[in-house]
């Protein structure tokens, strides 16, 4: 078994992390952890001071590639076969190609539970891989009840269920 991990690196990424290790654990299934590093808006200082621009974008570049690593090595410390994957491009397009490239049985990601509103207007990671995916996609509910509560009286036209697991 192959599962792909896409992980954001938010405070959501370790519970993300825990579930697929509980699934790899079960199915000795081997982990690719995989983090699409997208150049923020900060990548429009290019035309004040390109030089400043590079630095600093290879810097987030090179912080995001050690979280990555550091959660593979976590992985295999618990005995599971592990790779990091720090990848670049449009980020749902991204890793079904990586997902496809490595014959993955199994795609994990996250959901953060945003209204409906939000989606409509920015969009789904989550969405977009669950509608496109070739292969078996398990969407962890990152959300805590206290939040999703919280969230569901503040927007009411939220589509998010307390049904949901924490």
């Amino acid at each position: 078994m192959k599962l792909l991990v896409a992980v954001d690196l938010s405070k959501s990424t370790q519970k993300i992390v825990e579930k697929a290790e509980e699934i790899a654990k079960g199915l000795s299934a081997k982990v690719w952890i995989l983090h699409n590093a997208e150049p923020g808006p900060d990548i429009l200082e290019f035309k004040a001071d390109p030089q400043t621009a590079r630095k600093s974008l290879a810097k987030k570049f090179h912080d995001e590639h050690r979280q990555i690593q550091k959660i593979a090595k976590q992985l295999r410390k618990a005995g599971l076969k592990t790779t990091a994957l720090l990848v670049h491009g449009p980020t749902v397009e991204t890793i079904l190609k990586e997902a496809s490239k490595l014959g993955v049985d199994m795609i994990v990601v996250g959901s953060h539970g945003r209204s409906a509103m939000y989606q409509l207007l920015v969009g789904s990671v989550s969405e977009g891989i669950l509608h496109k995916s070739k292969c078996p996609v398990l969407v962890v509910p990152t959300l805590k009840k206290k939040h999703l509560i919280a969230k569901m009286a503040s927007d009411p036209t939220s589509d998010t269920s307390l049904s949901s697991p924490e």
